[in-house]
C-alpha cells in the first residue's frame, strides 16, 4: 500500500508534546501520528464492538417473559424426567 502525504494544522502546545515523544520513541513526527491514528482506528473499532455486543445482550426478557420461561422450563422437566 502507498503513502498519501497530507498537512495538518497542529497548536503549538500540542506540536511540541507530539515532538517531545517523537524524540523519546525515537521515531520521526510522521511514524507518530501514524501510530496515533492506528491507535485511534482501533479503539473506535473496539468501542463500535462493544456497543454492538451490549445492544445484543440488552434484549433481556421482561418480568412477564422471565415468568413464563420459568414455567415451561417446569413443565418440560416434569414431561421429560422420567426419560432421563
Amino acid at each position: 500500500m502507498g503513502s498519501v502525504k497530507t498537512a495538518i494544522s497542529l497548536d503549538e502546545e500540542l506540536f511540541q508534546q507530539m515532538e517531545a515523544i517523537a524524540k523519546e520513541l525515537e521515531v520521526s513526527r510522521s511514524h507518530l501520528f501514524v501510530m496515533a491514528a492506528r491507535d485511534f482506528l482501533e479503539r473506535h473499532r473496539n468501542k463500535a464492538l462493544l456497543e454492538a455486543i451490549n445492544d445484543a445482550y440488552d434484549d433481556m426478557p421482561s418480568e412477564e417473559e422471565g415468568h413464563l420461561q420459568s414455567e415451561m422450563r417446569k413443565r418440560h422437566y416434569h414431561a421429560v424426567k422420567e426419560t432421563w
